[in-house]
Protein backbone atom coordinates (compact mmCIF):
# COMPACT_ATOMS: atom_id res chain seq x y z
CA UNK A 1 0.00 0.00 0.00
CA UNK A 2 1.28 3.61 -1.09
CA UNK A 3 2.07 6.40 1.78
CA UNK A 4 -0.95 8.30 0.25
CA UNK A 5 -3.18 4.96 0.75
CA UNK A 6 -2.31 4.36 4.13
CA UNK A 7 -2.53 8.29 4.88
CA UNK A 8 -5.87 9.01 3.56
CA UNK A 9 -7.52 5.56 5.03
CA UNK A 10 -5.71 6.33 8.65
CA UNK A 11 -7.73 10.06 8.24
CA UNK A 12 -10.49 8.07 7.26
CA UNK A 13 -10.80 5.60 10.00
CA UNK A 14 -11.32 7.85 12.88
CA UNK A 15 -14.28 9.74 12.08
CA UNK A 16 -15.67 6.71 10.73
CA UNK A 17 -15.22 4.83 14.10
CA UNK A 18 -17.41 7.54 15.36
CA UNK A 19 -19.91 7.60 12.99
CA UNK A 20 -20.28 3.80 12.96
CA UNK A 21 -20.34 4.00 16.71
CA UNK A 22 -22.79 7.21 16.78
CA UNK A 23 -25.52 5.50 14.05
CA UNK A 24 -25.36 2.02 16.03
CA UNK A 25 -26.36 3.64 19.37
CA UNK A 26 -29.01 5.70 17.37
CA UNK A 27 -30.36 3.26 16.43
CA UNK A 28 -30.77 1.12 19.00
CA UNK A 29 -32.17 3.86 21.77
CA UNK A 30 -34.37 4.77 18.95
CA UNK A 31 -35.68 0.94 18.66
CA UNK A 32 -35.60 0.52 22.84
CA UNK A 33 -37.32 3.29 23.22
CA UNK A 34 -40.36 1.99 21.07
CA UNK A 35 -40.12 -1.80 22.31
CA UNK A 36 -38.83 -1.12 26.37
CA UNK A 37 -42.85 -1.98 27.42
CA UNK A 38 -42.66 -5.20 25.56
CA UNK A 39 -38.91 -6.26 26.56
CA UNK A 40 -40.23 -5.68 30.47
CA UNK A 41 -43.54 -7.60 29.63
CA UNK A 42 -41.13 -10.44 29.17
CA UNK A 43 -39.26 -10.17 32.05
CA UNK A 44 -35.68 -9.44 30.80
CA UNK A 45 -32.96 -7.92 32.74
CA UNK A 46 -30.50 -5.69 31.95
CA UNK A 47 -28.06 -7.98 30.58
CA UNK A 48 -31.02 -9.82 28.62
CA UNK A 49 -31.56 -6.52 26.90
CA UNK A 50 -27.73 -5.94 26.19
CA UNK A 51 -27.90 -9.73 24.51
CA UNK A 52 -30.49 -9.27 23.07
CA UNK A 53 -29.90 -6.41 21.20
CA UNK A 54 -26.43 -7.84 20.42
CA UNK A 55 -28.14 -10.46 18.01
CA UNK A 56 -30.08 -7.93 16.68
CA UNK A 57 -27.21 -5.71 15.20
CA UNK A 58 -27.42 -7.79 11.99
CA UNK A 59 -30.30 -6.23 11.25
CA UNK A 60 -29.29 -2.32 11.68
CA UNK A 61 -26.12 -3.15 9.85
CA UNK A 62 -27.38 -2.59 6.46
CA UNK A 63 -28.66 0.93 7.75
CA UNK A 64 -25.57 1.75 9.82
CA UNK A 65 -22.75 0.96 7.93
CA UNK A 66 -23.89 3.24 4.68
CA UNK A 67 -25.15 6.05 6.81
CA UNK A 68 -21.71 5.96 8.94
CA UNK A 69 -19.34 5.62 5.97
CA UNK A 70 -21.03 8.23 3.92
CA UNK A 71 -20.97 11.01 7.29
CA UNK A 72 -17.26 9.89 7.80
CA UNK A 73 -16.03 10.20 4.05
CA UNK A 74 -17.73 13.57 3.98
CA UNK A 75 -16.12 14.47 7.23
CA UNK A 76 -12.75 13.36 5.85
CA UNK A 77 -12.62 14.74 2.19
CA UNK A 78 -14.06 18.26 3.98
CA UNK A 79 -11.28 18.35 5.96
CA UNK A 80 -8.33 17.21 3.51
CA UNK A 81 -10.28 20.09 1.05
CA UNK A 82 -10.21 22.89 3.93
CA UNK A 83 -5.92 22.64 4.21
CA UNK A 84 -5.78 22.26 0.06
CA UNK A 85 -4.56 18.74 0.57
CA UNK A 86 -7.11 17.34 -2.37
CA UNK A 87 -5.38 19.83 -4.77
CA UNK A 88 -2.02 19.51 -3.97
CA UNK A 89 -2.40 15.77 -4.79
CA UNK A 90 -4.58 16.27 -7.66
CA UNK A 91 -1.43 18.63 -9.05
CA UNK A 92 0.94 15.93 -8.38
CA UNK A 93 -0.56 13.71 -11.15
CA UNK A 94 -3.02 11.34 -9.00
CA UNK A 95 -6.51 11.25 -10.70
CA UNK A 96 -9.63 11.19 -8.59
CA UNK A 97 -9.95 7.75 -9.37
CA UNK A 98 -6.84 6.82 -8.06
CA UNK A 99 -7.25 9.09 -5.06
CA UNK A 100 -10.67 7.24 -4.19
CA UNK A 101 -8.80 3.79 -4.69
CA UNK A 102 -8.78 3.31 -0.59
CA UNK A 103 -12.19 4.53 0.26
CA UNK A 104 -13.50 1.82 -2.70
CA UNK A 105 -11.43 -0.59 -1.15
CA UNK A 106 -13.40 0.35 2.14
CA UNK A 107 -16.96 0.20 0.71
CA UNK A 108 -15.94 -3.08 -1.52
CA UNK A 109 -15.25 -3.96 2.45
CA UNK A 110 -18.38 -3.35 3.96
CA UNK A 111 -20.24 -4.80 1.26
CA UNK A 112 -18.96 -8.02 1.91
CA UNK A 113 -19.50 -7.40 5.33
CA UNK A 114 -23.25 -6.75 4.85
CA UNK A 115 -23.62 -9.79 2.54
CA UNK A 116 -21.99 -12.01 4.85
CA UNK A 117 -23.99 -10.15 8.01
CA UNK A 118 -26.95 -10.51 5.81
CA UNK A 119 -26.81 -14.20 5.07
CA UNK A 120 -25.11 -16.04 8.06
CA UNK A 121 -25.16 -13.61 10.85
CA UNK A 122 -28.45 -12.40 10.41
CA UNK A 123 -30.97 -15.87 10.47
CA UNK A 124 -28.77 -17.11 13.21
CA UNK A 125 -29.26 -13.69 15.28
CA UNK A 126 -32.73 -13.41 14.84
CA UNK A 127 -33.07 -17.13 16.26
CA UNK A 128 -30.73 -16.46 19.23
CA UNK A 129 -32.64 -12.93 19.23
CA UNK A 130 -36.07 -14.92 19.87
CA UNK A 131 -34.73 -17.34 22.11
CA UNK A 132 -33.62 -14.39 24.58
CA UNK A 133 -36.77 -12.86 23.70
CA UNK A 134 -38.55 -15.94 25.24
CA UNK A 135 -35.75 -16.75 28.25
CA UNK A 136 -38.33 -15.96 31.13
CA UNK A 137 -41.82 -17.48 29.27
CA UNK A 138 -41.79 -20.63 31.96
CA UNK A 139 -45.33 -21.63 31.52
CA UNK A 140 -45.82 -24.93 30.32
CA UNK A 141 -48.34 -23.36 27.46
CA UNK A 142 -46.03 -20.79 26.31
CA UNK A 143 -43.37 -22.83 25.77
CA UNK A 144 -45.13 -24.89 23.61
CA UNK A 145 -46.51 -22.33 21.43
CA UNK A 146 -43.09 -21.36 21.20
CA UNK A 147 -41.47 -24.79 20.54
CA UNK A 148 -44.48 -25.83 18.00
CA UNK A 149 -45.63 -24.37 14.55
CA UNK A 150 -49.49 -25.94 14.70
CA UNK A 151 -51.65 -26.33 11.70
CA UNK A 152 -48.77 -25.99 8.62
CA UNK A 153 -49.95 -26.86 5.95
CA UNK A 154 -47.90 -26.90 2.11
CA UNK A 155 -47.28 -29.00 -1.01
CA UNK A 156 -43.76 -29.31 -2.91
CA UNK A 157 -44.56 -28.92 -6.16
CA UNK A 158 -41.52 -30.29 -7.12
CA UNK A 159 -42.64 -33.97 -6.14
CA UNK A 160 -46.18 -33.72 -5.82
CA UNK A 161 -46.69 -34.60 -2.11
CA UNK A 162 -48.70 -32.60 0.24
CA UNK A 163 -48.10 -32.02 3.82
CA UNK A 164 -51.11 -31.48 6.37
CA UNK A 165 -49.10 -31.32 9.76
CA UNK A 166 -50.74 -30.98 13.45
CA UNK A 167 -47.66 -29.34 14.69
CA UNK A 168 -43.78 -29.05 13.51
CA UNK A 169 -41.45 -28.83 16.61
CA UNK A 170 -39.16 -26.10 15.41
CA UNK A 171 -36.29 -27.48 17.53
CA UNK A 172 -36.60 -30.89 17.43
CA UNK A 173 -37.58 -31.49 14.20
CA UNK A 174 -40.40 -33.54 14.79
CA UNK A 175 -43.90 -33.65 13.48
CA UNK A 176 -47.46 -34.80 15.15
CA UNK A 177 -50.67 -35.75 13.90
CA UNK A 178 -49.17 -36.37 9.87
CA UNK A 179 -51.50 -36.49 6.56
CA UNK A 180 -48.93 -36.99 3.52
CA UNK A 181 -50.84 -37.30 -0.18
CA UNK A 182 -48.61 -37.83 -3.33
CA UNK A 183 -48.86 -39.83 -6.50
CA UNK A 184 -45.50 -41.80 -7.03
CA UNK A 185 -43.48 -42.73 -10.12
CA UNK A 186 -45.68 -45.63 -10.83
CA UNK A 187 -48.75 -43.07 -11.13
CA UNK A 188 -50.14 -45.10 -7.95
CA UNK A 189 -51.57 -42.62 -5.37
CA UNK A 190 -50.32 -42.74 -1.45
CA UNK A 191 -51.87 -40.96 1.64
CA UNK A 192 -50.25 -41.22 5.02
CA UNK A 193 -51.24 -40.93 8.22
CA UNK A 194 -49.00 -41.01 11.23
CA UNK A 195 -49.31 -39.86 14.99
CA UNK A 196 -45.65 -39.13 14.99
CA UNK A 197 -42.47 -38.06 12.44
CA UNK A 198 -39.48 -37.39 13.47
CA UNK A 199 -36.18 -36.07 11.11
CA UNK A 200 -32.65 -38.38 11.62
CA UNK A 201 -29.93 -39.60 9.40
CA UNK A 202 -31.30 -37.73 7.02
CA UNK A 203 -35.28 -38.79 6.32
CA UNK A 204 -37.71 -38.62 7.86
CA UNK A 205 -39.47 -41.36 9.93
CA UNK A 206 -42.91 -42.19 10.93
CA UNK A 207 -44.42 -43.70 13.74
CA UNK A 208 -47.73 -45.30 14.56
CA UNK A 209 -48.47 -45.12 10.64
CA UNK A 210 -51.54 -45.92 8.31
CA UNK A 211 -50.43 -46.27 4.92
CA UNK A 212 -52.87 -46.41 1.93
CA UNK A 213 -51.84 -47.43 -2.13
CA UNK A 214 -54.61 -46.91 -4.28
CA UNK A 215 -53.66 -49.92 -6.92
CA UNK A 216 -56.04 -49.61 -10.26
CA UNK A 217 -57.69 -50.83 -11.47
CA UNK A 218 -59.51 -50.62 -7.42
CA UNK A 219 -58.91 -46.78 -6.75
CA UNK A 220 -61.92 -46.81 -4.45
CA UNK A 221 -60.27 -49.78 -2.32
CA UNK A 222 -56.66 -49.34 -1.46
CA UNK A 223 -54.76 -51.56 -0.18
CA UNK A 224 -54.28 -50.63 3.98
CA UNK A 225 -50.97 -51.50 5.79
CA UNK A 226 -50.64 -50.42 9.78
CA UNK A 227 -47.09 -50.40 10.88
CA UNK A 228 -45.55 -49.03 13.73
CA UNK A 229 -42.50 -47.61 11.88
CA UNK A 230 -42.46 -46.45 8.37
CA UNK A 231 -39.59 -44.58 6.44
CA UNK A 232 -39.66 -42.78 3.00
CA UNK A 233 -35.70 -42.00 1.93
CA UNK A 234 -37.47 -40.10 -1.44
CA UNK A 235 -38.92 -37.33 0.89
CA UNK A 236 -36.80 -34.65 0.30
CA UNK A 237 -38.47 -32.27 2.61
CA UNK A 238 -35.66 -31.47 5.03
CA UNK A 239 -35.98 -29.16 8.33
CA UNK A 240 -34.66 -26.23 6.40
CA UNK A 241 -36.75 -26.57 3.53
CA UNK A 242 -39.80 -26.80 5.86
CA UNK A 243 -38.50 -23.58 8.14
CA UNK A 244 -38.37 -21.43 5.07
CA UNK A 245 -41.61 -22.89 4.04
CA UNK A 246 -43.02 -21.85 7.11
CA UNK A 247 -40.78 -18.34 7.50
CA UNK A 248 -42.12 -17.03 3.94
CA UNK A 249 -45.22 -18.14 3.99
CA UNK A 250 -46.32 -16.40 7.40
CA UNK A 251 -44.91 -12.92 5.47
CA UNK A 252 -47.38 -10.65 4.65
CA UNK A 253 -47.06 -8.26 1.72
CA UNK A 254 -47.06 -5.57 4.47
CA UNK A 255 -44.15 -6.51 6.24
CA UNK A 256 -42.36 -7.76 2.95
CA UNK A 257 -42.91 -3.65 1.83
CA UNK A 258 -41.32 -2.30 4.28
CA UNK A 259 -37.70 -4.20 4.95
CA UNK A 260 -35.66 -6.96 3.46
CA UNK A 261 -37.11 -9.55 5.63
CA UNK A 262 -35.46 -13.26 3.76
CA UNK A 263 -31.99 -14.25 3.10
CA UNK A 264 -30.94 -15.56 -0.54
CA UNK A 265 -30.90 -19.00 1.01
CA UNK A 266 -34.09 -18.48 2.86
CA UNK A 267 -35.72 -17.57 -0.64
CA UNK A 268 -34.16 -20.37 -2.88
CA UNK A 269 -34.99 -23.21 -0.20
CA UNK A 270 -38.67 -21.76 -0.87
CA UNK A 271 -38.09 -21.69 -4.30
CA UNK A 272 -37.12 -25.40 -4.60
CA UNK A 273 -40.84 -26.67 -3.46
CA UNK A 274 -42.19 -23.98 -5.28
CA UNK A 275 -40.33 -23.34 -8.89
CA UNK A 276 -43.47 -22.14 -10.90
CA UNK A 277 -44.43 -19.05 -8.17
CA UNK A 278 -47.09 -16.51 -9.31
CA UNK A 279 -49.06 -13.73 -8.28
CA UNK A 280 -48.24 -11.79 -5.16
CA UNK A 281 -45.94 -14.69 -3.46
CA UNK A 282 -43.75 -14.55 -6.91
CA UNK A 283 -44.02 -10.45 -6.41
CA UNK A 284 -42.71 -10.07 -2.91
CA UNK A 285 -39.98 -13.15 -3.31
CA UNK A 286 -38.15 -11.10 -6.78
CA UNK A 287 -38.44 -8.15 -4.85
CA UNK A 288 -37.01 -9.32 -1.43
CA UNK A 289 -34.43 -11.71 -3.55
CA UNK A 290 -33.04 -9.12 -6.04
CA UNK A 291 -33.26 -6.19 -2.98
CA UNK A 292 -30.77 -8.55 -0.82
CA UNK A 293 -28.61 -8.82 -3.60
CA UNK A 294 -28.10 -5.46 -4.09
CA UNK A 295 -28.36 -3.94 -0.55
CA UNK A 296 -24.69 -4.77 0.36
CA UNK A 297 -23.73 -2.43 -2.94
CA UNK A 298 -24.97 0.05 -1.06
CA UNK A 299 -21.91 1.06 0.78
CA UNK A 300 -19.91 1.23 -3.00
CA UNK A 301 -22.60 3.30 -3.75
CA UNK A 302 -22.16 5.87 -1.29
CA UNK A 303 -18.14 5.99 -1.70
CA UNK A 304 -19.16 7.23 -5.81
CA UNK A 305 -21.95 10.12 -3.82
CA UNK A 306 -19.45 11.11 -1.30
CA UNK A 307 -16.61 11.94 -3.66
CA UNK A 308 -18.05 14.93 -5.46
CA UNK A 309 -19.57 16.76 -3.00
CA UNK A 310 -16.41 15.82 -0.41
CA UNK A 311 -13.66 16.24 -3.30
CA UNK A 312 -14.73 19.67 -5.26
CA UNK A 313 -12.37 22.24 -5.44
CA UNK A 314 -12.63 25.10 -2.81
CA UNK A 315 -12.78 25.36 1.10
CA UNK A 316 -15.51 23.27 2.61
CA UNK A 317 -17.29 23.63 5.62
CA UNK A 318 -17.80 20.63 7.72
CA UNK A 319 -21.63 21.39 8.11
CA UNK A 320 -22.12 21.60 5.08
CA UNK A 321 -20.92 17.82 4.64
CA UNK A 322 -23.42 16.59 7.31
CA UNK A 323 -26.46 18.71 5.57
CA UNK A 324 -25.37 16.76 2.04
CA UNK A 325 -25.22 13.08 3.78
CA UNK A 326 -28.62 13.97 5.54
CA UNK A 327 -30.23 15.07 2.18
CA UNK A 328 -28.42 11.96 0.58
CA UNK A 329 -29.22 9.24 2.59
CA UNK A 330 -32.62 10.51 3.09
CA UNK A 331 -33.38 10.49 -0.65
CA UNK A 332 -31.69 7.15 -0.55
CA UNK A 333 -33.77 5.54 2.19
CA UNK A 334 -37.28 7.50 0.61
CA UNK A 335 -36.37 5.83 -2.85
CA UNK A 336 -35.21 2.12 -1.48
CA UNK A 337 -38.28 1.93 0.51
CA UNK A 338 -40.81 3.17 -2.74
CA UNK A 339 -38.90 0.87 -4.32
CA UNK A 340 -39.77 -1.97 -1.96
CA UNK A 341 -43.30 -1.41 -2.41
CA UNK A 342 -43.75 -0.59 -5.82
CA UNK A 343 -42.15 -4.23 -6.44
CA UNK A 344 -44.07 -6.36 -3.22
CA UNK A 345 -47.08 -4.84 -4.98
CA UNK A 346 -46.05 -6.16 -8.85
CA UNK A 347 -46.16 -2.67 -10.04
CA UNK A 348 -42.33 -2.95 -11.34
CA UNK A 349 -40.04 -6.07 -11.84
CA UNK A 350 -38.48 -7.37 -9.00
CA UNK A 351 -35.05 -6.62 -10.43
CA UNK A 352 -35.93 -3.06 -10.82
CA UNK A 353 -37.42 -2.73 -7.44
CA UNK A 354 -34.00 -3.85 -6.18
CA UNK A 355 -31.81 -2.50 -8.14
CA UNK A 356 -32.94 1.10 -9.47
CA UNK A 357 -32.47 2.76 -6.14
CA UNK A 358 -28.52 1.73 -6.41
CA UNK A 359 -28.45 2.00 -10.30
CA UNK A 360 -29.89 5.66 -10.06
CA UNK A 361 -27.77 6.84 -7.02
CA UNK A 362 -24.10 5.42 -8.59
CA UNK A 363 -25.26 7.64 -12.00
CA UNK A 364 -25.45 10.27 -10.12
CA UNK A 365 -21.89 9.62 -8.68
CA UNK A 366 -20.45 9.02 -11.77
CA UNK A 367 -22.04 12.19 -13.66
CA UNK A 368 -20.96 14.35 -10.58
CA UNK A 369 -17.67 13.09 -10.61
CA UNK A 370 -16.94 13.57 -14.04
CA UNK A 371 -18.03 17.09 -13.69
CA UNK A 372 -15.18 18.12 -11.42
CA UNK A 373 -12.05 19.29 -12.87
Amino acid sequence: MRLLDRYLLRELMVPLLYCLGGFFIFFVSADLMNELPMLQGRGLTGRDIAEFYLYKSPEMLPTVLPMGLLLALLYALAQHAKHHELIAIRAAGVSLWRLAAPYLGVGLLFSLLLFVSSEFLGPNGQEAAEAVLNRHQTQPEQQTELQWHRNLNFHNDVAGRSWKIGAYGLYVHEMLRVNVEWTGPDRMRRVLFAERAAYRDGGWHFTNALYFTYEPPNLDFPVRTHTNYISFPEFDETPRLIKSEIKVSSLSALKAAKKLRLSLAEILDYQRLHPHLTGSKADELSTQFHGRLAAPLTCLVVVLLALPFGAAPGRRNVAIGVAVSIGVGFAFFVLSRLSLVLGTGGHVPGWLAGWGPNAIFAAIGFWLIRRLR
